[in-house]
């Protein structure tokens, strides 16, 4: 018979192996909507991405979002082309933090000294801990035509949590929005991803 000292030990072993597997990664929900005119991936399917002047003048800051977007995009199964490119992609990112809404304690009725020393019912609000921070984070994508330029996709992806990792997010954020390419669903749609811890 196992003694239950190494029973336990074992149990115990499981259950942190258990909870490190979990904590190995985390589940990203995103608030996606997408348009497109698009009936197929332009052929051959080739992009160039065009950077709006506010990223131009801010380089490095954009770099590492940059690097996302194009994975993102070869993701969805266009490839790079600055000389050639049939389609024009313009990327933007936006991160705000807010305080969520909270909910307040009612009046908590008990007996206690009043102000005049004597016992009696009395009510009293219960202290609240501060709501945590809400990060919200969005990433957006619009394709145009490079030969018309007129916009024939846009998406984009929202994501809040009190968790904050960026730019890794904004990377599950661009894959998120561009779920469905070339031809996502209509209407808001909820979309599920996986990021490594």
């Amino acid at each position: 018979m196992t003694p239950l000292w190494l029973r336990r030990s074992f149990l115990c072993a499981s259950a942190a192996a258990l909870l490190s597997g979990c904590a190995s990664v985390r589940v990203v929900d995103s608030q996606v909507q997408s348009w497109s005119t698009l009936t197929a991936a332009s052929a051959p399917p080739t992009y160039r991405l065009e950077k709006l002047p506010s990223q131009q003048t801010a380089e490095k800051a954009f770099a590492p979002i940059e690097a996302l977007a194009h994975q993102s995009l070869q993701r969805a199964g266009l490839r790079r082309d600055d000389a050639g490119a049939r389609l024009v992609a313009q990327v933007g990112v936006r991160a705000s933090t807010a305080l969520p809404d909270w909910p307040h304690y009612p009046p908590m009725w008990g007996w206690g000294v009043g102000w005049n020393g004597r016992p009696g019912l009395r009510a009293g609000m219960m202290l609240r801990e501060m709501p945590p921070t809400l990060h919200r984070r969005e990433a957006s994508v619009v394709l145009r035509d490079a030969a018309t330029q007129q916009v024939v996709y846009e998406t984009s992806a929202l994501h809040e949590d009190v968790w904050t990792d960026d730019p890794a997010l904004f990377g599950v954020l661009f894959d998120a929005a561009l779920s469905g390419f070339p031809q996502p669903p209509a209407g808001p749609r909820l979309v599920r991803s996986v990021l490594p811890r």
